[in-house]
């Protein structure tokens, strides 16, 4: 089961909370048959009840999922892919981690920072990003969803090796 973070409604599309969304997106027009792809329709911070809810009416463990979120402490374009580890600080993975009470959920991380010093973590990821950083989104989600791809065919270990790399 994957599982692309964002929040709903028009007013969040375009902003670096929504990455997940978008990579959720492109696996869409290109999913494997044997995989339940979810979209939560719910804010951010109340997204673990009802992923737990769908991964247990689909009979989903916590490591058959893969959560696909932002991540403000990592460069923007750097993808970062785990079994398991702490939430972060990301509510929505923190609220997956809860409801589930484990922390081997594997994600892959989608890079939309640094914070500016003088920015409030909380504004800086519902800001949409700048003109000038929309070729490096661009590229990032569309690595993300071949990283996805790669862990659901060839293994999360290999796809760690292949894409917890810096862009070029």
């Amino acid at each position: 089961m994957v599982v692309g973070l964002g929040n709903p409604g028009p007013s969040y599309a375009d902003t670096r909370h929504n990455v997940g969304y978008r990579v959720f997106d492109l696996l869409e027009e290109k999913k494997p048959e044997q995989v339940f792809l979810y979209r939560p329709s719910v804010f951010m911070n109340t997204v673990g009840g009802p992923v737990a809810q769908v991964a247990r009416k689909k009979g989903v463990h916590p490591h058959e999922l893969l959560v696909i979120c932002d991540d403000f402490s990592i460069p923007l374009g750097t993808l970062r892919l785990r079994l398991q580890g702490s939430s972060g600080g990301h509510n929505g993975l923190d609220s997956i981690l809860a409801s589930f009470g484990t922390k081997a959920v594997p994600r892959v991380r989608l890079g939309i920072g640094p914070v500016p010093a003088e920015a409030d973590p909380a504004d800086f990821v519902l800001q949409r990003f700048p003109k000038g950083d929309r070729a490096v989104v661009e590229k990032m989600t569309a690595r993300a969803a071949e990283a996805v791809l790669a862990a659901l065919t060839d293994g999360m270990d290999y796809a760690m090796n292949q894409f917890n790399v810096s862009p070029e």
